[in-house]
């Protein structure tokens, strides 16, 4: 059994739901679980407020079934001035737990419209001293040249590009996937 049948068939999405990815595209349903982590070399960008929060070619993808990629920055290329720590933490089953940050740029405030693992879980060490943005809660966030789109609902900070095909936890129904 496909990886992905494997899923579809625990979390009762239905096989017609599912788009089939084409030449050069990913599907959601074909990202492992527990996620892994993958190096990505093209140049990804945030930006709030009219400043360059975050821009890298040494980012990282995160790939976990159902959900669109989400990429993590070096601190180093961070502009960590305009990123406030908060005291909410999220928890990851395989990542841990997450510090979240606000960002605070000429009089904007974005709440915690970023994310980090200081001391992450065994197997996902790589991502110490990395940080994640969530699109949806920043002007615009890049891949490349394209500006992509955000993980549906509040919770997930996906990014999704036109070559990566859903569904995507996170949508009105998915609750319990």
């Amino acid at each position: 059994m496909r990886h992905a049948d494997h899923w579809r068939n625990i979390i009762r999405v239905r096989p017609n739901d599912i788009t089939a990815p084409g030449p050069g595209q990913e599907s959601v349903w074909d990202y492992p679980r527990p996620p892994i982590i993958e190096p990505v070399s093209e140049r990804l960008r945030v930006e709030f407020a009219g400043v360059i929060l975050a821009e890298t070619t040494r980012g990282l993808r995160v790939l976990e079934t159902s959900s669109p990629p989400v990429y993590y920055f070096p601190r180093d290329d961070v502009r960590i001035e305009f990123l406030v720590a908060t005291h909410f933490e999220t928890l990851c089953e395989w990542k841990g737990v997450g510090q979240h940050w606000t960002a605070m740029v000429r009089g904007r405030e974005a709440e915690m419209a970023a994310w980090s693992y200081p001391e992450p879980e065994p197997g996902y060490e790589a991502l110490i001293d990395y940080l994640a943005f969530y699109p949806s809660r920043v002007d615009a966030c890049f891949v490349g040249d394209e500006q992509v789109e955000a993980s549906p609902g509040s919770y997930y900070g996906g990014w999704a590009t036109a070559n990566i095909m859903g569904p995507f936890k996170g949508a009105s129904g998915s609750e319990r996937w």
